[in-house]
């Protein structure tokens, strides 16, 4: 199967071209034909599968095929996610998809400043990707519009309800209007996620790449028993074998990922931490440098 079996435009089928797609992805395959046929959609599907393109192309073919509303343009699609860092990443990979459209991606995320965000929602923005905490702060000063919304995605819902943002997203679902398409993803089909789907979702097809709870099937996992004093060592000696240009390290707790860190340096190994405790700025620039 290609693109171009999908149903996708010309201009969405040149841009993936431009940027090198060649073949869709279990999850573009099996989302891609229901959503653009207008269909409410339950995705199961981990990181790294695919799954933005998945909503991101028949969304983004949806809009470039309406008029949109004359006055100011209001967001007509609505990405929620959980971080920040996550809303760069759908963004930027929405402007490449949408490279010969004219529609315009947007951005809202905590721990920069507002006055930016308002100008860029005050120029007009057809997509809106966006965290539910700093949306929020937009929709209680009047900034951010949603009775425009025609699209609505939940992009990683299990991490969002992890992170506590239920609340906000009630809040910000009150205000998206009622006839819409609602796609939601998430890595399993869990009951709070069935029970999410059945609140905002109307009978929505499911599909599901990976069976539920599982692990991804690129990860090699071994096992290695060390006693506690002897862990940072066997590790350095690990990373130091594998010649490896980017890895990642989990730690128990946000202080042991910093010191793990100076270790790593003290080795020889460059090493960043990054977690919640540390500023957007620093998070920005460890990803930057990683």
């Amino acid at each position: 199967m290609n693109f171009e079996s999908l149903g996708l435009s010309p201009a969405l089928l040149r841009a993936l071209g431009d940027a090198g797609y060649v073949t869709p992805t279990p999850i573009q395959q099996q989302a891609i034909p229901h959503i653009l046929a207008g269909r409410d959609l339950l995705g199961g599907a981990q990181t790294g599968t695919g799954k933005t393109a998945a909503f991101g192309l028949p969304m983004l073919q949806h809009l470039a095929k309406q008029t949109p509303p004359k006055g100011p343009r209001k967001p007509r699609a609505l990405v929620l996610v959980p971080t920040r860092e996550l809303a760069v990443q759908v963004a930027d990979n929405l402007k490449v998809y949408a490279r010969h459209l004219r529609l315009n991606v947007t951005m809202l995320f905590g721990g920069v400043g507002m006055q930016p965000q308002i100008d860029n929602l005050r120029r007009g923005a057809d997509v809106l990707v966006a965290c539910p905490g700093r949306l929020i702060d937009h929709l209680e000063r009047g900034t951010a519009k949603l009775d425009g919304v025609e699209v609505l995605v939940l992009d990683e819902a299990d991490r969002m309800l992890d992170m506590g943002f239920l609340p906000a997203m009630k809040r910000i679902l009150a205000r998206v209007p009622a006839a819409r398409q609602s796609l939601l993803f998430s890595a399993t089909f869990e009951p709070r996620i069935k029970a999410l789907a059945l609140d905002y979702l109307r009978d929505p097809v499911e599909v599901q790449v990976a069976a539920q709870n599982t692990i991804a099937e690129t990860i090699v996992h071994r096992v290695h028993p060390v006693d506690a004093k002897a862990k940072r060592d066997l590790l350095v000696d690990i990373l130091a074998q594998r010649h490896t240009e980017r890895v990642l390290v989990f730690g128990k707790t946000k202080h042991g990922c910093n010191r793990l860190a100076e270790q790593l340096e003290k080795a020889g190994l460059p090493a960043l931490a990054i977690h919640g405790n540390k500023s957007q700025s620093a998070r920005q620039k460890a990803l930057d440098a990683f």
